[in-house]
């Protein structure tokens, strides 16, 4: 329980995710006011953030509330699907791989249900950190305190000895209350800093090292 420990963020971190407009084209399609769609939707998105609906399901749900047939769900969903994973982050990556054998290594996303699927099929998140804690697979989503409870003990490793990382400030001040300490994102250089400077912390304190 003593293993220096960088817990990160996906979506806005390790994933670069811009607003692609995905959702108001849609309703220009469909003729609905702006907002409709995630009025609609707003329980499901929610259901699927926490595990409580699965895909098909989802699918079922939009076909439902949104009048489509199943290939404009399939397109729905793929629109949906490309802004979620939006591009990798290559230089934060390729900076995390690198620390491999210098300290424990986690993810801790608010995600959606199908995601660790693709995720994992385009960017290997799980061969550049040890544990991934997926908010749709422990049915808490960050700020709650109980993520950063799971991302611990799925790493075994203290709070305090924790680095969080995540572009949310809400929950960057949330994992500090749940004594750990967190960065804000705001860019890589800035970020790539204060884990180099967690790990030199770390790497002086008896025991703080997991190399």
């Amino acid at each position: 329980m003593t293993a220096t420990c960088v817990i990160l963020d996906i979506g806005g971190v390790l994933e670069i995710t811009p607003e692609t407009g995905w959702v108001r084209r849609w309703e220009e399609r469909l003729e609905l006011p702006p907002g409709t769609v995630n009025e609609r939707m707003r329980d499901v998105w929610r259901a699927g953030s926490v595990g409580s609906i699965g895909e098909r399901e989802v699918h079922g749900q939009v076909a439902a509330r949104l009048g489509l047939d199943a290939p404009d769900v399939r397109s729905f969903m793929a629109d949906l699907w490309a802004e979620y994973l939006g591009t990798p982050n290559e230089e934060l990556i390729t900076y995390v791989r690198g620390l491999k054998g210098s300290c424990r290594l986690g993810i801790l996303s608010n995600s959606f249900v199908g995601a660790r699927e693709r995720e994992t099929a385009r960017y290997r998140f799980d061969e550049l950190v040890e544990r991934i804690v997926y908010s749709h697979e422990i049915g808490v989503e960050k700020p709650d305190p109980r993520a950063f409870e799971a991302a611990c003990a799925d790493l075994d490793v203290s709070p305090e000895s924790c680095l969080f990382i995540d572009d949310v400030a809400v929950n960057v001040e949330a994992a500090r209350a749940a004594g750990m300490q967190a960065h804000l994102f705001e860019d890589n250089a800035r970020t790539i800093t204060r884990i180099a400077a967690h790990l030199d912390v770390g790497s002086r304190v008896p025991g703080g090292s997991a190399g």
